[in-house]
Formats: C-alpha cells, sequence, structure tokens
C-alpha cells in the first residue's frame, strides 16, 4: 500500500513538473516574439533637418507610406530652424533613450553628429542616414540624392543659359552641411566643365538657415556686384528663396540667369514666369519611403542596400508640366499627413 501511494505522488509530481516546464516554454517564446518584433509593433524615429520647408514635408509623407504598408509606427520629430544643431542632439537622445526600435537621421552636421549616432548604434538601435551624410560610416544604410551630380547638372544649365559667358556667383548654404557642401562642390566642377569660360566672382558666401537670413545675404552681394552679375546659383531651398526675393526687390529678377535646387510654390512660380531657369528637384517622397523601408530590412535581417540614390532632376520651364516631373513635384501629402 505505501508502495503504491510512493508511485502516485511521483507520477503527480513528474506530471507537474511536466506542465511547469510547459508553460516555462510558452512564456519565453511569447517573449521571443515580441522580442523579435513578430507580436508588437516596431516603433522607428525618423529626425528630419527641419520641419517648415516642403522637402521635410514630403520625406514625412513618404515615411508614413512606408509605415502603413509595413505595419510601423514612425515617430517624426525634428528642431523648427535648420541650424539648431544642438536640439537635434537632444531629440536623437531622447530617442535612443525611449528605446525606439531604429533611428532615421537627416543630420545638420556631419561631424557633431557622430557621437550620439555612436550612442545609438552602441545601444543596438540601427540608425540609417538619409539626405545629409555622416563623417563617420557606422550606419547601417545612407538613402538620399547625389548631391554632386545635382550641382553638376545645374552647372551645366547655368552655363548652357549664359551661353558659355559672363559673370556668375553662387551662393552656399551653411557651413557643416555634408548634403549642400556636396552640392557646391558639383557645381563648381561642372562649371570648369560646362562653362570654362564664365568667370565665378563669389563662392564663399553662405545663405544661412533661414530664408531671411538668405535674403540679407542676397541682398549684401547683389549691392556688392551690381550689374556684374550675369549669372546666380543656390544650392538649397532656402537660399534659392532667399536670392529670388533679393532679385525681385532689386528689379533684377528675370534679368540674371538663375539657377536654384529644390523646390516650393514659390519657385514654381518664379520658374513658370521666367525668374527662374531651373530647379534642380530631389524626390523627398521617395526618400522617407524608402528609409523606413530600408530600416525595417535592417531590424528584422533582411536583405538591404547599403546606399541608396533617390535621383534629381534639372526642372524647367520646358519640362515642368510633363506627368513624370508633376508626380514629382505634387506628391499626395494631404492623404499621409493628413492635412
Amino acid at each position: 500500500m505505501n508502495r503504491n501511494k510512493q508511485s502516485l505522488l511521483a507520477g503527480c509530481l513528474a506530471l507537474w513538473l511536466l506542465a511547469a516546464g510547459c508553460g516555462e516554454n510558452t512564456s519565453k517564446k511569447s517573449e521571443s516574439q515580441t522580442a523579435t518584433g513578430e507580436e508588437k509593433q516596431l516603433k522607428i524615429a525618423v529626425i528630419p533637418k527641419g520641419s517648415t520647408h516642403q522637402h521635410w514635408k514630403s520625406v514625412h509623407a513618404g515615411a508614413e507610406k512606408a509605415a502603413h504598408e509595413l505595419g510601423v509606427q514612425v515617430f517624426w520629430q525634428g528642431p523648427q530652424r535648420e541650424d539648431d544643431r544642438q536640439l537635434q542632439i537632444q531629440v536623437v537622445q531622447n530617442f535612443v533613450s525611449r528605446g525606439v526600435d531604429a533611428l532615421i537621421l537627416a543630420p545638420l552636421d556631419e561631424r557633431s553628429l557622430v557621437p550620439p549616432v555612436k550612442a545609438a548604434i552602441g545601444r543596438k538601435i540601427p540608425v540609417v542616414i538619409f539626405d545629409s551624410d555622416l563623417s563617420d560610416k557606422s550606419y547601417s544604410s545612407y538613402v538620399a540624392t547625389n548631391n554632386r551630380e545635382g550641382g553638376r547638372l545645374c552647372a551645366k544649365r547655368l552655363a548652357e543659359i549664359m551661353n558659355g559667358k559672363g559673370k556668375a556667383l553662387m551662393l552656399r548654404y551653411q557651413e557643416g552641411s555634408a548634403s549642400t557642401y556636396e552640392r557646391e562642390t558639383g557645381f563648381l566642377d561642372g562649371m570648369k566643365e560646362f562653362g570654362p569660360d564664365i568667370q565665378l566672382i563669389s563662392t564663399d558666401q553662405y545663405a544661412g538657415a533661414t530664408m531671411e537670413k538668405a535674403f540679407q545675404t542676397s541682398q549684401n552681394l547683389l549691392n556688392k556686384f551690381g550689374n556684374n552679375v550675369d549669372g546666380i546659383f543656390c544650392s538649397n531651398e532656402s537660399a534659392t528663396q532667399g536670392m529670388l526675393r533679393a532679385l525681385q526687390t532689386s528689379g533684377r529678377a528675370g534679368k540674371v540667369k538663375f539657377v536654384g535646387f529644390d523646390y516650393n510654390d514659390a519657385l514654381l512660380a518664379a520658374l513658370n514666369n521666367g525668374q527662374i531657369a531651373g530647379l534642380a528637384v530631389q524626390d523627398p517622397f521617395k526618400m522617407g519611403y524608402e528609409s523606413v523601408r530600408t530600416a525595417v530590412a535592417v531590424i528584422k535581417g533582411d536583405p538591404y542596400e547599403k546606399v541608396i540614390d533617390t535621383g534629381v532632376v534639372m526642372v524647367t520651364k520646358d519640362n515642368v508640366n510633363d506627368p513624370a516631373v508633376n508626380d514629382l513635384l505634387h506628391p499626395d501629402l494631404k492623404k499621409w499627413l493628413k492635412e
């Protein structure tokens, strides 16, 4: 009798241990699924250089489209001004502290954003850089325009409309911006190729981060060089708009050959009325879209490209209404941003 009781107790104990073991395995499996993203929604921070220009709104819309397709959540946050490096660093640090699944960053400065990016990578948070490069290449992927080629396209267009002669100037954006530095370098190289007889009378002035600063710098340049300026190149949206306003104020809009980079409604209106001869147009919607898709691929361990070129097109009065160009200029922001 005692032997039977002992056998029964041993059998019950074995069943209890088996059930406990199964419960432990199930719990671990559930935790593992959450850790690998099978059950939880991935959270991805997208940090632009600024939030006011048309360019960044298009990036945001593209990011939201990809997030919708992939079932992930995008947190969009960046500084208001495109010269607030410290605030952008703080935004990166805050998202790292919150433990997002990936960071997508357009760095305001190619050097000062390196430490917070390395800190994120050290916390096993993948980083995708977009729009403007970093000096350190330890990030997962770079999604951007071939900015040097964009600058070269601008040089080609300006040399053509100046008939290869005269005097021109270039208005830079701001120091530390890798994307616009590449455009400016591409422009200078392109002028040697396409306009070797054109004299560059100023290439070292910076517009600054806002349109108002760009307007003031542009006025100073026009006052200094007066009627000696036959052609102008500006390397981003705010610099282009600031120079356009200065040309309009001085009564020289349409008289000076003018090529810019990026676009908004005011710049497109100036293109159509002949005050701007060409705009190098990126595909910021694609930039945001591909950045989110790439970040998700990195998180899941799927194949991805180290560098993605999102393209650049020279838009003129002659092709502005072409269907492909029209789609590029007018992405459906309302659908994705709910504005």
